[in-house]
């Protein structure tokens, strides 16, 4: 049985549009660590080090100096990306943030006390979704709140006797 052989691909070239001297200090200029890691990269390669140089060198791997290769030859931008991205937005817009402040100093129309689902139910009526009593809860405690609840009355207490109790105790 004979084997055919692999093809080999063509040698990876670094396409210099900066002289390194430009790439030297475009890696000294840089404040993002992982965009000057990047630019340092390139000096070095452009200063005529290997690959296996330059990722010994810097504690990288060889695949990602040839990745960081393929990149600046497609002229895709040396900053990290990753840090543009803001995430998603809050879900309480500034304005219902406050307006949400405001509605737990007051108490509760119901019950007299905010609790979780007292509260996940008037995030409900004001988003026009369900939301969670958890997140309910995370932003009761974001905005400085700690949800309350009635201290436990057992079912048989006597009030009256838990009032004379109290008098005559002390």
């Amino acid at each position: 049985m004979q084997l055919t052989k692999h093809q080999r691909r063509p040698r990876l070239e670094l396409q210099l549009r900066h002289h390194p001297d430009n790439l030297q200090a475009l890696y000294r200029e840089s404040q993002d660590p992982i965009e000057r890691a990047r630019w340092q990269a390139l000096w070095l390669l452009a200063k005529g080090q290997s690959i296996p140089q330059v990722a010994s060198n810097l504690g990288y791997s060889e695949r990602w100096v040839r990745s960081l290769i393929h990149r600046y030859n497609q002229g895709l931008p040396m900053k990290n990306l990753r840090h543009q991205n803001k995430g998603q937005a809050p879900l309480l817009s500034p304005e219902l943030q406050e307006a949400f402040y405001q509605v737990l100093l007051q108490p509760h129309p119901r019950d007299g006390l905010w609790n979780i689902r007292n509260a996940a139910e008037w995030l409900s009526q004001r988003l026009g979704r369900p939301v969670d009593p958890r997140r309910a809860w995370s932003w009761m405690r974001r905005l400085g709140f700690a949800p309350l609840r009635p201290r436990p009355r057992h079912r048989q207490a006597d009030p009256e006797a838990q009032e004379a109790f109290k008098k005559n105790s002390s």
